[in-house]
């Protein structure tokens, strides 16, 4: 359902959360090696999360990531929206752009059912909660 760069950026946002619960700040490389991620592509979508406000970094020695107090309650709705948009939101479940309740396609009132839990999961499930829910030790990567 999400597009991978909207999957790198929820686990990297969990990533930054947890390391930087103490005040600390992380960096790309950091984020990357735990996400599994490329790091010009842990770049970019970091840049995109910051411009929207939802993480913040600075520059020099002691640079890096972390999530500001304002942010600390982020919910996943806000990441996917800064990410990928709307369009998980408000689409067909078949791409068919006229679909609409007055006119639905095969699957409208199944998909829209599925599509509001969705949403109804990413608006009240933080960024906060995730980490929580994790061990110390466990990170995202695929052993392959």
């Amino acid at each position: 359902m999400f597009s991978k760069a909207c999957e790198y950026a929820i686990r990297a946002m969990i990533y930054v959360f947890r390391q930087t619960r103490d005040g600390s700040k992380t960096g790309i490389k950091d984020i990357a090696r735990y996400t599994g991620t490329p790091e010009p592509f842990v770049a970019k979508i970091l840049q995109v999360l910051s411009r929207g406000g939802i993480v913040s970094s600075s520059k020099g020695p002691n640079g890096g990531f972390f999530i500001p107090a304002k942010t600390k309650k982020i919910h996943l709705i806000e990441i996917v929206k800064a990410i990928d948009g709307n369009n998980l939101f408000v689409s067909c479940g078949l791409g068919i752009k006229n679909c609409s309740a007055r006119k639905p396609c095969p699957i409208h009132h199944q998909y829209a059912t599925i599509r509001d839990a969705m949403t109804q999961m990413l608006m009240t499930c933080s960024i906060e909660d995730l980490a929580n829910r994790l061990d110390n030790g466990e990170t995202f990567l695929v052993k392959g």
